[in-house]
This record gives structure tokens, sequence and C-alpha cells, in this order.
């Protein structure tokens, strides 16, 4: 071979190594980004959910994604680009991130929505009033508990769905409910929670509230005051129901102490002998001192508050008093001096106990 062709030889020998390194590194360099894009898993030591709110920038959900050690921002946003994700193209929801979870799902879910946790509930039990309501919805859905409120209390949202700010509590109705999705706006759940009402009041108890003669609100009113009452022995409830619809009835007032206690606000927080001069706390929620049925709830009522009222005991019944025996349970009786035996049987029980 002469010196020429063993050159050229060469020559392409060192061309074809340089070609072979050029297209190794050119692989090595996309390809590696890409195969850890498709191929590999994310490591977590348990689930993690991810709340993407409306409005989320790439940058705000990168620093979300590093900050619960999915991946780091940089990482994220360079695997976000490769798949055109970006700040349009993400959906607010919530999503579970789990170990094992390939980095372009996770991806895909925030871009197209369909890894979204669906089953999302919401429980509101024992609320005092719509801000106590929207401290205990708020963790559920993207709107917080400032948002709810405020669109709750609004004039607006009122007059929409045919509330008074005194009668609004009437419309939640406390239960667990499967709301659907995560991000549901202050808006999105009032409109939920104001069908939950209509489908609550039915044909049945529509016709029961009439033959009592009371509006929906002047029911959950109502149950409001017996919630209040008696709160632990719940067998009660339809027997003070009674009562309380026989001094409607008769024009008598209701001199229901949680009324005048409702009206000290915070002051009386904590308080369970109540004294003459509470109950002289001038407000319209003072049943001693206003006839009928206080302006709106005084807390909002349970659904078997509500049902108590619906399904009220027929009987005589106009007074009642704690029972001398500290169960918790009430005397009642059909006439005054009936009540005062009772109410001294009480005191006495009372005094001997030193209270």
């Amino acid at each position: 071979m002469s010196a020429t062709n063993a050159k050229s030889k060469n020559m392409r020998i060192l061309v074809s190594i340089v070609l072979i390194l050029g297209v190794s590194a050119s692989a090595y360099i996309w390809g590696w980004p890409m195969y850890q894009l498709h191929f590999t898993a994310i490591d977590l030591q348990k689930d993690t959910l991810i709340y993407v709110k409306t409005g989320t920038t790439m940058d705000e959900l990168a620093t979300q994604i590093e900050t619960e050690s999915i991946l780091t921002k940089d990482k994220f946003l360079k695997f976000s680009a490769d798949l055109d994700f970006d700040d349009s193209k993400i959906e607010p929801g919530k999503y579970r991130v789990f170990s094992g979870m390939k980095i372009k799902n996770l991806i895909y879910a925030l871009k197209n929505g369909n890894q979204e946790v669906k089953d999302v509930q919401v429980t509101f039990n024992n609320c005092h009033d719509v801000y106590d309501l929207a401290g205990k919805v708020a963790p559920s859905i993207e709107a917080d508990s400032t948002e709810l409120a405020t669109y709750i209390s609004d004039p607006k949202t009122m007059e929409k769905y045919g509330f008074r700010k005194e009668t609004m509590p009437s419309l939640f109705l406390p239960d667990t409910y499967e709301v659907g999705e995560w991000d549901m706006s202050a808006e999105e759940f009032v409109a939920f929670m104001a069908e939950q009402w209509k489908a609550f009041w039915n044909e049945e108890r529509v016709a029961k509230r009439t033959k009592i003669n009371l509006s929906e609100s002047q029911v959950a009113t109502l149950a409001s005051i017996i919630e209040a009452e008696q709160g632990i022995h719940t067998q009660e409830w339809e027997t003070i129901a009674g009562l309380y619809l026989n001094r409607l009835e008769t024009g008598m007032r209701l001199q229901a102490d949680p009324t005048a206690k409702f009206c000290w606000g915070d002051e009386l927080a904590g308080v369970q002998r109540l004294l003459e001069t509470h109950m002289q706390k001038d407000c319209p929620y003072n049943t001693y001192l206003y006839a009928g049925l206080p302006p709106g709830p005084i807390r909002i009522p349970s659904k078997k508050a509500i049902d108590a009222v619906l399904n009220a005991e027929d009987h005589n019944y106009l007074y009642f008093c704690a029972k001398a025996d500290n169960s918790g349970l009430h005397a009642f009786a059909e006439t005054y001096s009936q009540h005062l035996e009772n109410a001294r049987k009480f005191w006495k029980y009372m005094d001997e106990r030193g209270n």
C-alpha cells in the first residue's frame, strides 16, 4: 500500500471515529434527559398531594414541586419545556404524586388534569356561624375561608338564593358531601349547597313544615335553638320541639336560654348557668323579651335537628327544666304549678351540690 493510500485510509478512520463520538455524544446529551423524562420513576417516601390553584404559574408550580422534594425546580422546568407545558396549560386541581410515578405522567397529569383527585369530600358539622363554616370547608377546596365568608355574606349572594343576613345560615346543611373536584370556588360551593338544600327540602318535608306553619328558615331557626338547648340527649329533641311549637301556638314567649345567651356573644362563652340579669339583654334574638321566633338561626342546625322539628311530638307540655339527677335530661310539665315543683327540686339539688 502506498503512503498516500495509507494516509487516506487513516483519515477515513479518524473521521469515522469523530463522527461516531459526535453521534454518541449527541445521543447522550439528547437521549439521556429524554430517557429520564419517559422512564425514570419518582422516588418518594409516601404519596404526596399537590394543590394547584387557579392562576398558578410555571415558576410557582416548579417551586412547589421542588418544595415537596419531587423534582428540582430546574429539572421540572426543563422536562416541562420538552413536553410543551407552559403557564397557559396548567390545570388547577388536587393531584396525588406517588413513588414509582413516571416524570412524564406527572407532567401530563398537571397539563391535562387527567390525574386529578376526583373523590374530594367536604365535611362540616357543629358550626356556630358562616365564618365557622368557612373555616371548616376551606381546607377541602380551593377557595380559602376569607373568600368563602365574604361571598356568603355578600348581599348579592343572599338575594340570589332568597335569604337575608339572619337566615343565610339556613342554606347550609351540615354533613359530608362528595363535591367532585378540588378546584371549587366560593361561588361554586354555595351553588352546590343550594342544590343540596333543594334536595333536602323534598315534598314530604315541605308538607310537614306547612302543617306546623313555618318556613324552611323558621324550621332551621327553631332547630338551632333545640340543638343549643339539648346538645347531648337528642332523644328529647322531638319533645322539646313540640313544647316550643305549643308556646308559639298559644302566643307564649319561647323563653329559651340559648337565645338570651346568644345575645351576649363571647362574653358568656363557657357559662352554663344563666342568671336573671342575662335574660334582660335587649336584642331581637332574646326570646325572653320578644315573642315568636328570633330573626334567624343562632347556630347552623343539623339535619337531624331540623327533622326533629318537622316530626315534633304532639303533647300539651309548655314548660321544662333540668332534672334533679345530673342526667342532662329534662322534666316536662303541662302547667306552671307542675313546672315550679320540678324547678324547686332542681334548685334544691343544685344547692346541695354547692353549684
